[in-house]
């Protein structure tokens, strides 16, 4: 077994590191990374300009691109074989809920998906990234009940959010479904120094909802939440009401 190992943080992230060891335990892994902080890039690519790669001192490789960039070669370009496995994270911050939609983490994962390597993406949900430190027996003891030789569900990755608790202290693991997410005063209207007119994106109060099984409930109650997506986004059951609507030109 192989295990590719990326992220969004970037190459030098805490838990990035804490992951790779963990799953060193498991089997060999190469570590294929940003250069820096890719958050939020969801899952887009660099079309307009060349992508380069470079070996760090401690074996990984650097690429200076975003993280379905990192996938991408790491698959066509980087890897002298393919990887069995690949595992996005363990990010700097929560990835539940409509998260997902704008995670670099995520979409790592989700790229390797469609290219038909099985993957995990996993996220730490409190504010200290150095806790992190402190979950590397755990990973391993959970990366391997995931990646175990069960056969790995097709066109699906798992995410999974670990709470903000020692690991020592977790209750257990839930299998969950995306809960929703609301922010409110997010977008900061203000003027530079100059008097020019700026916006900044972030922060503002969120709130959550969702169902009884959602992820969010399991990480405040102390659960490891794990989230099978799928990577077909169609409406099943919608289909034959919107065909009844006869849409026509």
């Amino acid at each position: 077994m192989h295990i590719l190992c990326t992220n969004d943080d970037g190459y030098l992230a805490t838990g990035l590191r804490v992951l790779a060891g963990a799953a060193r335990e498991i089997a060999p892994v190469t570590v294929v990374a940003p250069d820096r902080e890719q958050s939020a890039t969801s899952h887009s690519l660099t079309l307009h300009h060349p992508l380069r790669s470079r070996r760090a001192t401690d074996g990984s490789l650097v690429v200076d691109g975003t993280p379905t960039d990192c996938v991408i070669l790491a698959l066509n370009a980087l890897l002298p074989e393919r990887p069995d496995f690949c595992l996005s994270g363990v990010n700097h911050g929560a990835n539940m809920g409509e998260d997902v939609l704008y995670s670099g983490t995520v979409a790592a994962a989700m790229e390797a998906t469609v290219l038909g390597v099985p993957s995990v993406a996993l996220s730490y949900a409190g504010p200290d990234f150095e806790s992190i430190e402190g979950w590397a027996d755990a990973l391993t003891i959970l990366l391997r009940e995931l990646i175990d030789d069960r056969e790995f569900p097709p066109a699906t990755l798992f995410n999974v959010n670990l709470p903000p608790i020692d690991p020592t202290e977790v209750r257990g693991v839930r299998v969950t479904t995306l809960g929703q997410r609301r922010y409110s005063d997010s977008l900061t209207r203000a003027q530079d120094p100059s008097g020019r007119e700026y916006f900044w994106i972030g922060g503002g109060e969120r709130r959550w909802t969702g169902r009884d099984d959602s992820d969010f409930r399991a990480v405040d109650e102390g659960f490891i939440s794990v989230t099978p997506l799928h990577l077909d986004l169609t409406n099943y059951r919608l289909l034959e009401e919107i065909r009844g609507w006869n849409l026509t030109l």
